[in-house]
């Protein structure tokens, strides 16, 4: 697992700052930095076990509930790094050998915060987060959701057998179990139960099943998947988020197990409400169906200026009409492509804007993902390269906004 590998690789690097490995993307190259850690290095290894139990347990710098040690809250990061402009990029956590060591290079050497989103959903969702943003004073955004799978779902709970003991679901993606996969679970459950349980090579077939496709238990011996609307509720996204526009089940299946978990990026995100009254600038990178938006707005953040930066043509709609529903009076502006985001082009909006406040977006998970078994590539993979993108556009906007 990348994440225990990443406190593995830290560990080795208590003095001295290791250089990436060579990258395709030529810009890049003279922005190497060789950043010393000015800490004791005994600091370094008690921060660094500390960090290795915490990332075991996805707890990242903390969550509500659990107790974690001072010197993971308050971390102190270096003068030049801090904000603003702040900036937040998120990941899958498991990925292949060396990519969140790389990524935790380019951005500037800070530690990943690996957390998984059940605590603060009924779903796992195991992320890793690089940010700048303060760790101390974080509370959970209101109202919380449900945080079990029978509060999300009370009308299942007359069909759930005492012999699924599931709580969770597990990470919510971008397919769903099929009608006939449904239907020879009711059978093979029929078939053996008659009047008691199932035996127990029945149960384990069904329970193997059941937590692969996420499947919930809606009638008597009968399991379905989750609908759309029921992800939106997971996910923190307001009710028919994705729906209409003539967008099918399939592509909202899709657009929902890219995103982003709202109520854990706002558990983050919260700590910019008081020093933002005015309104925030956002530049959203791979912005999805606008995850950080939605979250920035149940925040009560103003949104002044966004320049949403996606490739999808479905999801600049639902971007666009979630921003027209909720009445913002901001400006939001749309970019097709990360590759059109010039150095010129950020001049612009941020003499415009003022700047901007964050710097905000998680990189294509195609080839990092363990569900892609044919171009798993980590971070030279096809789509997952444009975390370069992502780490180009950030250090442009830092330098133009230190000369402005």
């Amino acid at each position: 697992m990348d994440v225990i590998e990443f406190i593995d690789a830290a560990r080795m690097r208590h003095d001295a700052h290791v250089a990436p490995s060579e990258v395709k993307v030529e810009e890049l190259q003279s922005n190497r930095h060789n950043h010393e850690l000015n800490r004791s290095t005994r600091f370094k290894k008690r921060k660094m076990d500390e960090m290795a139990r915490l990332s075991n347990k996805m707890i990242g710098f903390g969550v509500p509930g659990v107790p974690v040690p001072p010197m993971v809250i308050n971390r102190n990061l270096p003068h030049y790094i801090r904000g603003p402009p702040y900036f937040y990029y998120e990941n899958v956590a498991l990925t292949p050998k060396g990519v969140w060591s790389t990524i935790s290079r380019f951005l500037y050497d800070i530690e990943p915060e690996f957390l998984d989103s059940q605590y603060f959903c009924a779903a796992q969702r195991k992320r890793g987060y690089i940010h700048n943003l303060p760790t101390n004073n974080r509370f959970r955004l209101l109202p919380i959701p449900p945080t079990t799978i029978q509060e999300a779902f009370p009308l299942s709970r007359p069909w759930w057998p005492a012999w699924d003991t599931r709580t969770k679901l597990n990470c919510l993606v971008t397919c769903v179990g099929s009608a006939p996969l449904t239907e020879r679970i009711k059978i093979a459950v029929e078939k053996s139960a008659e009047n008691e349980e199932p035996p127990s090579h029945i149960k384990k077939y069904v329970m193997n099943l059941c937590k692969k496709w996420n499947l919930v238990w809606v009638g008597k011996n009968r399991v379905a998947p989750l609908d759309p609307s029921e992800m939106e509720l997971i996910m923190g996204f307001p009710e028919n988020h994705t729906r209409g526009g003539g967008i099918g089940n399939t592509k909202r299946y899709k657009l929902l197990g890219n995103s982003f978990q709202v109520d854990t990026v706002a558990y983050h995100l919260l700590v910019l409400k008081n020093l933002f009254l005015g309104g925030i600038n956002v530049l959203s990178l791979f912005t999805g169906i606008g995850g950080a938006e939605v979250a920035l707005h149940r925040l009560g953040i103003p949104l002044k200026n966004v320049v949403s930066v996606e490739m999808s043509k479905t999801c600049r709609i639902v971007v666009q009409s979630w921003w027209e529903e909720t009445n913002q009076k901001g400006k939001l502006i749309h970019v097709p492509d990360v590759r059109e985001v010039t150095e010129h082009i950020l001049k612009k909006w941020i003499s415009e804007f003022g700047g901007f406040d964050i710097v905000i977006g998680g990189s294509p998970c195609n080839n990092l993902a363990g569900g892609n078994r044919v171009s798993r590539d980590g971070l030279e993979g096809q789509h997952s390269s444009l975390f370069y993108e992502y780490y180009r556009i950030l250090q442009s906007v830092r330098h133009l906004m230190r000369a402005s």
